[in-house]
């Protein structure tokens, strides 16, 4: 794999410890001390992580606990930031941050206040700002919640105004030409949530809608920001000005500005829109979701990184009841992986739900792209990024396919696609289980674009559980597993002219994810434990056997499905590969040979069954830390800013990524079957 080499500075640094205390956490700023892991300390270390990823402030210019006399008496700023390369002095203080820990109610249910209602809180912060003369800008944020103001200093007072956020590093507000030419950022992936989480609370705490009502204006809005983006940034519309959602005049300015973006996006998207769908939040809501998401340069960002936030907004309002829930994003980067998909691909995913698989995808060919451009990323020119981009865009529009039964998921897998890849893909509202018959909407298209045997991959994570069965008698006699087997004397089965009353929806995915395949087309499927291992469905692993060659099988822990899904269940991913007709009859004939086989348990997914992350330990208990150099290059809007940083990490106790790399190992020493 390409990369390029970039000089690291030499820095000071303690690097003998190499361990750090259980219920501690390493401080991001001064990148030595050892901090108790509480509550207010997690946010202001991912305040400081944010301040350095997007706004481009150096670590150098930080400093946490920072003592300065108020009223006469001593208090610690939980985050001071200096004037750049100047000396920690309270007279070169250009920015204070309050930091409070985040309220306990609930992930997606706190209720976002405006500047009026938080009004004694930010009184602390505007004590210390009108006695800190050289201090323009503060923040006060429980982690969810954040109020940024600017000093204005007249002649007989001193008045702090709400401002939607921050300038970057060393600018003010007034160095920004026009604003809809204001600075834009690649997003922190924590900030990114937090953004995303603020905008879908601020409709659900503050308009009176349902969580799923806000989602769609949520997802709306997302649609218009993607849309926006394709335009040169003279003519963008999707913006606010650093006051503007706090004026009414203003918001209804913005209102002026999004509504035909809507409509274009509605006509650009007519697959998707009926055209009678309408943004019905307030000015005011408009005003705070359009401020909060204008501010990064979505098509910049990672790809992880949009995926993450997108999925957990998402997860809290799309749970069908038809055993759909999101797969893991480890769990999908492991199947990617190990698959290693190629650019001349053709990917399925037949139960697609939001897409995490096609997005991984995507993510997967990106830095396939990259690696081939040779360029790394923040480091490309804008001409590698476009032509990077592009190639992903054509992926994404002619290889990458998905269908769902919830019209609804379709929809919100194409904001994801949207997001990932700027690309429409290939969306079905299908049942992919009675495909090619059926009724739904998406059913004429998907027959003459997916037909089936024309997939060179295929991903997925069916719904499964004996509490949704399929019943019906015109879909179960498609399908040779619907069928009773009866088992011979050689070990072999023999399938009856009997149907069964019900089959297992999974059991039927796995047949139609072979039928989907090109002769040597691979599958990675997730799969409840008990096909692999019940003595009741040897047929199954005997027709599997029959069809297919047996690439890998990875078991993979409860707790990865508890913490993501909600779901208590022991799974495996199974990987296959398609035989021949040829191969399948030089088997019947006697031929059948062994192969090897790659067997994987996945023991820790680095997290515990409460989504507690898990680091790797001493066996003392110690959790072990490494040191990391890397420059970061920050992209503020035409602006790069490049920061080395040199830091010690914990290292995540995550089996999944070594299981990837030992998977190619295994193939570098035995070649698949079937070749």
């Amino acid at each position: 794999m390409k990369s390029k080499q970039l000089p690291i500075p030499d820095l000071e640094i303690n690097t003998e410890d190499s361990t750090i205390s259980d219920g501690y956490i390493l401080d991001f700023i001064s990148g030595e001390k050892s901090l108790k892991d509480t509550p207010k300390e997690q946010v202001r270390q991912r305040i400081a992580r944010a301040l350095f990823h997007e706004y481009g402030i150096s670590v150098e210019d930080m400093a946490a606990d920072f003592s300065v006399s108020i009223n006469g008496k001593r208090k610690k700023l939980d985050i001071a930031i200096f004037h750049h390369d100047s000396e920690h002095q309270v007279e070169n203080l250009s920015r204070v941050v309050v930091c409070r820990q985040e309220p306990k109610v609930g992930r997606n249910a706190v209720r976002i206040r405006d500047y009026d209602q938080a009004e004694k809180d930010l009184e602390e912060l505007e004590t210390i700002m009108e006695h800190i003369n050289s201090c323009k800008y503060g923040l006060w944020t429980n982690g969810l919640e954040l109020f940024y103001l600017e000093k204005q200093v007249k002649r007989f007072e001193v008045r702090f105004e709400p401002i939607g956020d921050w300038p970057p590093a060393d600018e003010s507000l007034e160095t920004q030409e026009v604003l809809s030419l204001a600075r834009t950022r690649k997003a922190d992936p924590e900030m990114l949530r937090v953004a995303f989480r603020r905008c879908h609370n601020f409709i659900h705490g503050n308009e009176g809608m349902p969580k799923d009502a806000a989602f769609w204006q949520f997802l709306y809005l997302i649609f218009c920001k993607m849309h926006d983006e394709k335009a040169p940034r003279s003519q963008r519309r999707f913006w606010a000005g650093p006051k503007e959602q706090f004026d009414t005049e203003k918001r209804k300015e913005i209102r002026r500005r999004i509504m035909p973006l809507f409509s274009e996006v509605k006509q650009n998207y007519d697959n998707l829109f009926r055209g009678n769908e309408e943004i019905t939040l307030s000015d005011r809501a408009l005003a705070f979701m359009v401020s909060e998401l204008a501010k990064y340069e979505f098509t910049r960002t990672d790809v992880d990184a949009k995926g993450g936030a997108y999925q957990e907004i998402v997860g809290t309002n799309l749970r069908g009841d038809r055993g759909q829930y999101f797969t893991p994003r480890g769990i999908i980067k492991l199947a990617v992986e190990m698959l290693h998909p190629k650019e001349s691909d053709r990917i399925l995913d037949p139960a697609c739900g939001t897409g995490g698989f096609l997005v991984a995808v995507l993510g997967h060919l990106l830095e396939q792209f990259r690696n081939e451009a040779n360029v790394a990323p923040g480091f490309e020119s804008t001409e590698e990024f476009l032509s990077v981009n592009e190639r992903l865009r054509n992926f994404a529009e002619n290889q990458v396919f998905g269908a769902d039964f919830d019209p609804f998921l379709i929809k919100a897998c194409q904001m994801n696609m949207v997001m990932a890849g700027d690309g429409r893909g290939h969306l079905y509202h299908i049942n992919s289980l009675e495909f090619p018959n059926g009724h739904l909407e998406g059913l004429e298209k998907g027959r003459k674009e997916i037909p089936l045997e024309s997939m060179d991959i295929v991903l997925t994570n069916p719904p499964f559980g004996s509490d949704i069965p399929i019943t019906d008698q015109n879909i179960l006699k498609a399908f040779e597993l619907a069928f009773v087997w009866e088992k011979l004397e050689d070990g072999n089965y023999r399938r009856t002219g009997k149907i069964q009353g019900s089959v297992a929806p999974e059991v039927l995915f796995i047949e139609r994810c072979i039928n989907w395949l090109k002769q040597g087309g691979k599958t990675a499927i997730v799969l409840p434990d008990g096909i692999l291992g019940n003595p009741g469905t040897e047929y199954i692993r005997w027709w599997i056997l029959r069809h297919c060659w047996v690439l890998a099988s990875v078991d993979i822990p409860v707790e990865a499905f508890i913490v993501e899904a909600n779901v208590n269940i022991l799974t495996s991913i199974l990987f296959l590969k398609k035989k021949t007709k040829d191969e399948i009859k030089a088997e019947d004939l006697g031929g059948k040979r062994d192969y090897p086989v790659f067997m994987a348990v996945a023991e820790k997914v680095g997290v515990d069954r409460r989504g507690n992350t898990l680091y790797k330990r001493t066996p003392d208990g110690e959790e072990i830390v490494e040191l990391k150099d890397t420059i970061e290059r920050i992209r503020i809007g035409d602006r790069v800013i490049e920061r080395p940083l040199r830091r010690k990490e914990k290292i995540i106790d995550n089996d999944l990524p070594l299981i990837a790399e030992k998977y190619r190992e295994f193939r570098q020493k035995y070649p698949e079957a079937g070749l």
